[in-house]
């Protein structure tokens, strides 16, 4: 089957926004600023960076420190080099197979920027600070009978430890590699992850160290923000944003309420309380609520000059956590999904009045991967991919039509046909006759051709229950597709689908990133 694409507004959850930025950007131009669409938009960015030599050294030395040395490291360090950065919770065994689709990304268009004359290099930002282990804990693989199989990981962390410095004790790569037994390149995913987390490292060193080994050739830098140097770096603009925090604030507000009118939704919510700063104290991200120019969280008061103060152990919030970002780095374009891109309509007000600047922000490339079963099933059954955006028991009743036989589907259709038309044509002298006897008719019309659509999906079940393999192909296409009610992007971490098709699939998603296509792809291998 040769590659085809999904228009986002036929994915399952898609919102108005993200929706209205990917195919009417000027309906959101005003939340945004530049268009990834326009090719103006990138020298457009990269002209207001305003990057010191200062800066960009502490950065190079930083990165150095858990980077290799390569020719993207050498890149960044050369004065006017621009970062087009993505970025990801650091998840169990590299987290949603998304990930992998924003760094390729990322990559694609770094490279592509440098070849029209604006050197960039791609950045990977590990989301390192972040303290709900909840989300980071779990992933989902699959076995070679496309059985989603959950593996789950104990932190023994409180809810206020970010994530990133975890250790891993006895992380699942057991039932990893029991789950991928049975399929052809199994046992060398499983050797990778084991390798990546092995005794001691913490979350986000062996995510960093998985994410490296599945990109291979494909170089990208990983920007790890707990670590002190990079802490420093993003200080200047964390004062900056307590002094400013009561303007920021209001602005925020506004901008939630600009969102609403226009018939958007605000993807994090903003009170007057709220605060955009987190204490990092010890081992605990502690979140901070605003009282004029005084900060709470329990027991603890801190004043504003009090917090700049230690402005190197505050952690931004949601959606300060890019402007941050954006500083520390010369970034030219961000790479980001639906809920990213909406947090950045609300922090673009953020950003105008701490760096002067948003960069161009491009929605990742996303995908679905078919194999050639589910490619012979759907073709077997007359199905496309939207088809299995309803879960399986509806895709179960659209295989179970399918098997009805062609001589009693055809006298049900003509059944119900006759049917209709005889009742319309008694309704036309009906309302002729009297109009009230023809409204009750309308009403028992709906409930006849209620009892024959009825009788007909029985008919189908019981021919799908007849039919057992048809029953196990329909649990097998949902699994692979929409498993769980979820876009096999968002649900699976990337690591079975390698173990059946290879790691070179990887270099397959990258020829396949379209740039200048917001389109979900379809793939098959």
């Amino acid at each position: 089957m040769e590659p085809f694409c999904l228009r986002q507004t036929d994915l399952p959850h898609t919102t108005r926004l993200f929706a209205d930025f990917v195919y009417q950007f000027e309906r959101v131009k005003d939340f945004y600023g530049l268009n990834s669409a326009d090719p103006d938009s990138y020298p457009s960015a990269a002209g207001r960076i305003q990057f010191p030599d200062s800066r960009r050294a502490a950065l190079v030395h930083a990165l150095g420190k858990i980077n290799r040395p390569g020719p993207a490291l050498d890149l960044l360090a050369q004065p006017g080099t621009c970062a087009v950065v993505t970025g990801q919770q650091v998840g169990l065994f590299s987290g949603p197979a998304y990930a992998i689709y924003k760094a390729l990304t990322a990559i694609r268009l770094a490279r592509t920027l440098t070849g029209r004359g604006i050197p960039s290099v791609p950045v990977f930002w590990l989301a390192t600070e972040d303290h709900d282990d909840v989300e980071v804990n779990h992933c989902w693989t699959f076995d070679a009978a496309q059985r989603p199989a959950p593996l789950r990981v104990e932190t023994g962390a409180t809810h206020e430890k970010p994530v990133g410095g975890i250790p891993l004790v006895n992380p699942p790569l057991n039932a990893l590699r029991s789950s991928m037994a049975q399929l052809p390149f199994g046992d060398e995913v499983a050797a990778m992850v084991e390798a990546a987390y092995a005794p001691g490292k913490t979350f986000g060193v062996a995510f960093r160290e998985l994410m490296r080994r599945l990109l291979g050739s494909h170089e990208i830098l990983f920007i790890d923000p707990l670590e002190p140097e990079i802490r420093s770096i993003a200080a200047p603009l964390m004062r900056d944003a307590i002094a400013a925090a009561p303007q920021l604030s209001a602005g925020l507000l506004q901008r939630n309420r600009a969102l609403e009118s226009a018939g958007y939704h605000a993807q994090v919510r903003v009170e007057p309380s709220s605060s955009l700063f987190f204490l990092l104290d010890g081992e605990h991200r502690i979140a901070l609520r605003r009282a004029d120019r005084e900060y709470r969280a329990g027991e603890t008061r801190v004043t504003a000059d009090e917090l700049a103060a230690q402005a190197e152990h505050v952690s931004p919030g949601a959606l300060l956590r890019p402007v941050m970002q954006d500083y520390v780095l010369p970034t030219v374009a961000y790479v980001g999904g639906p809920a990213e891109i909406a947090y950045l309509a609300q922090a673009r007000v953020l950003y105008e009045d701490l760096i002067g600047h948003m960069p161009v922000v491009l929605p990742r490339s996303g995908f679905t991967l078919l194999d050639s079963r589910a490619v012979k099933l759907l073709r077997r059954y007359g199905l496309s991919v939207r088809s299995c955006f309803h879960g399986l028991d509806p895709l179960k009743e659209q295989i179970a039509c399918k098997l009805v036989p062609v001589d009693l589907r055809g006298d049900l259709e003509s059944t119900t046909s006759s049917i209709a038309g005889q009742v319309d044509g008694l309704r036309a002298q009906l309302a002729r006759f009297d109009g009230s006897l023809a409204s009750v008719l309308d009403k028992s019309r709906a409930k006849i051709l209620y009892q024959l659509a009825k009788i007909e999906r029985k008919v189908a079940r019981e021919s799908l229950r007849r039919d057992e393999r048809a029953g196990a192909e329909a649990e097998y296409l949902s699994n692979l597709i929409y498993p769980n009610k979820h876009l096999q992007e968002r649900f699976y971490t990337i690591l079975p689908f390698l173990a059946r098709h290879g790691l070179g699939l990887v270099d397959q998603f990258y020829e396949s990133v379209r740039l200048e296509c917001p389109d979900h792809i379809v793939l098959s291998a």
